[in-house]
């Protein structure tokens, strides 16, 4: 252990990380085969039905949420023995970008690229916050928003614009402000959380879907 850093958190991103199978599958899909967009749309939201019938079994079925937690619990966090799992959120927000993927090619970017670097960034500023992080933000530090700026400034002005169609279907290469926007966007959304009152939103549902609008207004 480093810091406040476990095992279990290790594999919890980890396991996160491989939800980057998602926005990979929701751009080149459409590519590389013959399916469209709206099939895409159609396998994702499949995939969140699914998921959510599991939740509802594990909180109706006593037998059913014991072998879920005594299977997933140590990658579950306290309060998602009582409340839907990061994971079910991770589809939703997949669910509503593959959405916006369908309106034109250049928001099919936005999409990709949006929820990439959230999903991969999440994991980042999760483990450098618990391992070296000292100034609290909430729940949250300093130090991992910082790793999430720096990590998602970096994948998009280096690895994006080599990964094949990024930049046709974006219409030409990234912009230094582009990049810095969506690294900021996606690190504050991510260190400060949407209240409601009491309510608070779940981030792995809205930072996506926020930062795919921002980046689609800010390029057209």
């Amino acid at each position: 252990m480093i810091g406040q850093l476990s095992k279990e958190e290790v594999n919890r991103k980890l396991l996160h990380i491989i939800a980057v199978v998602l926005p990979f599958s929701i751009f080149y899909g459409p590519i590389f085969s013959e399916i469209t967009r709206l099939y895409m749309v159609g396998t994702i939201f499949l995939l969140l039905t699914i998921s959510l019938m599991v939740e509802f079994l594990r909180f109706k079925i006593v037998s059913f949420g014991a072998w879920f937690t005594s299977t997933f619990g140590t990658m579950m966090r306290v309060d998602e023995k009582k409340q839907l799992t990061g994971a079910t959120y991770v589809l939703g927000g997949s669910a509503i970008c593959s959405l916006f993927s369908t309106y034109s090619e250049d928001t099919a970017v936005a999409a990709f690229i949006s929820l990439t670097l959230f999903i991969l960034g999440d994991a980042v500023a999760a483990i450098v916050g618990k391992a070296i992080g000292r100034i609290r933000v909430g729940d949250k530090t300093l130090e991992g928003a910082v790793g999430c700026f720096v990590f998602c400034a970096i994948v998009a002005g280096l690895i994006f614009p080599q990964l094949p169609f990024f930049v046709k279907y974006w219409g030409g290469e990234i912009s230094i402000s582009e990049i810095i926007i969506i690294a900021v966007t996606v690190s504050i959304l991510e260190l400060f959380p949407i209240k409601f009152g009491r309510l608070i939103l779940n981030d792995n549902l809205y930072v996506p879907v926020v930062t795919t609008v921002i980046m689609s207004l800010i390029h057209s």
